[in-house]
């Protein structure tokens, strides 16, 4: 996916701010398995997929729990680092070898400070980030696990092609075995 269609797709900024952002943008190419991001850690880049899907998860009991998945033209965005200064409550890992459009935390901060069409593009991207993490929070405490994978379904049409069914099973909240039966009745 396009730089320009990814940045204009969560706010359109005019074409010399565009210019000026994608002019502090790189694009990078990780192997699957690669760890953009770790929990418990201060991050110093923020990432637009150009190709590929990624998760991110945290530990809980000793076991890795989904909770977002990321694919082209998404961005990963270490929150808690960008906006308190804190470690990542996840890890972020590639699910595939993928493309990446990178930018240093720092420069966006700056960006931020001194460019009001790219801090609106910022606050903008935050309201959506905002909104998703809403959804999610409301599926899982009043959708079934088969509404919920439904949705997944709708929202990433090919995933079940391009991630483990146990990954998705934890993003769904279920086992791998729910999961089966829950494919064998929608099919």
């Amino acid at each position: 996916m396009n730089i320009n269609d990814i940045i204009n797709s969560i706010y359109r900024l005019p074409q010399t701010s565009l210019d000026t952002l994608i002019a502090s943008i790189s694009e990078v190419e990780y192997p699957k398995r690669f760890h953009l991001h770790r929990e418990n850690k201060k991050e110093t880049k923020s990432y637009f997929i150009k190709k590929g899907i990624v998760r991110a998860y945290a530990h809980k009991d000793n076991k890795e729990i989904t909770f977002w998945f990321g694919q082209e033209g998404d961005l990963i965005f270490p929150l808690q680092t960008l906006f308190a200064g804190l470690g990542e409550y996840a890890t972020v890992e590639l699910l595939e070898d993928c493309v990446l459009y990178e930018i240093d935390l720092e420069r966006l901060q700056d960006l931020y400070r001194n460019n009001i069409h790219i801090a609106n593009w910022g606050r903008r991207y935050a309201e959506c980030a905002c909104i998703k993490s809403e959804k999610l929070f409301i599926a899982r405490q009043f959708k079934t696990s088969s509404e919920r994978y439904r949705e997944l379904i709708n929202e990433y049409p090919d995933i079940i092609q391009r991630v483990q069914l146990g990954i998705i099973a934890s993003y769904l909240g279920i086992s791998q075995v729910n999961l089966s039966r829950i494919r064998a009745r929608i099919k």
